[in-house]
């Protein structure tokens, strides 16, 4: 079967990829669609370690083909996004309902796939860029059929991040005021997030001023160019500032963006080793700076949730979608997403 699979030095669309069957507890999903996020390119810049050969993709949509013993939540034939949280659903973080925190989820990727007698990695415990993947069970979850595939891929990670970081991590109230640095992928996520929490002031900053229009739609009451600009809307400065960046010049940016109370939510990579400066007085008016791993999801709960907004004409997915690509274009793709020509490649299999 065909995949995208990065080696340690280049990518390639191979047509030699083999999955196993799932075990007990899995399931085996064929991929219909799957986003190209910037995680994924993280990983062949080096910016996210990880071993190779390792079939890349991570947010996918797709119809279950099989199931292994024990599943009963989904069935072949059933839609569904998958996550890339493989949690294991016993622990004391996965019980107190943080999924995000599960050890059992993060730094043990497994290698379910092969070329000839050569075991190949797993990116994320997903590898959406695969025709067919296996995942755990939980990861797949349910979505209802008239949901086009195209956008339910973008659910299990930019929507799942972006929304969530919003409500989830940040809990933005009714009347709060908003700064997302970014306005890629993630950011108009955490844009419509904001719009969907009853945020009052949206500004949107990006250096890119052919991006005011969609960051618009998603919900910026203002945008600008430059971050320089942020006090004359919000002379006190914001009560949430989102960097979707990852870089460590925009971090302090954002923590000297707050007023007081504030906290800055940091969602964007930077490279591993990255630190970054801040003055230390800066933050003893109740201000806080907050990691935020995946959204802080409930992927169960959050996608069914996203789902039925998206049917409710409430969340946009669609809009989302700015090119489609059949696999063996994903060259393509990814220029286009490292140019930033587009706010997220699609592709199809």
């Amino acid at each position: 079967m065909r995949g995208v699979v990065f080696d340690g030095r280049r990518v390639r669309v191979v047509d030699d990829l083999a999955v196993r069957d799932p075990g007990p507890g899995e399931v085996l999903v064929a991929v219909a669609a799957a986003g190209l996020c910037h995680s994924d390119l993280s990983v062949v810049d080096g910016t996210i370690p990880f071993p190779v050969p390792v079939v890349l993709g991570h947010e996918g949509a797709g119809v279950v083909a099989a199931v292994g013993a024990g599943v009963t939540h989904v069935a072949p034939g059933d839609h569904v996004a998958l996550s890339t949280l493989a949690n294991c659903g016993t622990c004391a973080e996965c019980d107190r309902g943080r999924p995000t925190m599960c050890r059992q989820a993060i730094g043990r990727p497994g290698r379910p796939f092969t070329r000839g007698a050569e075991p190949v990695y797993q990116f994320a415990a997903n590898s959406a860029f695969a025709e067919r993947t296996v995942v755990k069970a939980v990861q797949a979850v349910r979505i209802p059929d008239d949901i086009p595939l195209t956008s339910a891929a973008l659910i299990g990670c930019g929507v799942l991040t972006g929304v969530g970081a919003v409500l989830n991590r940040a809990r933005v109230d009714r009347g709060d005021s908003v700064v997302v640095i970014g306005a890629g992928g993630i950011g108009l996520n955490v844009l419509q997030g904001a719009r969907l929490a009853g945020a009052l002031a949206v500004v949107a900053v990006d250096a890119d001023p052919a991006k005011e229009a969609l960051a618009r739609q998603f919900g910026a009451t203002d945008f600008l160019t430059s971050a320089e600009g942020v006090r004359g809307i919000l002379p006190t400065g914001a009560d949430h500032v989102f960097e979707c960046v990852g870089r460590v010049d925009l971090i302090r940016r954002a923590i000297d963006l707050l007023d007081r109370h504030g906290q800055a939510v940091l969602l964007g990579v930077p490279p591993a080793t990255a630190e970054a400066s801040f003055l230390v007085s800066s933050l003893f008016l109740d201000k806080a700076i907050l990691g935020c791993r995946y959204g802080s999801a409930r992927p169960q709960r959050d996608v069914a949730l996203y789902a039925g907004l998206y049917r409710r004409g409430r969340l946009m997915l669609d809009e989302l979608v700015s090119a489609v690509y059949p696999v063996e274009d994903f060259e393509k793709a990814r220029t286009d997403a490292e140019a930033g020509r587009v706010a997220r490649a699609v592709l199809t299999f």
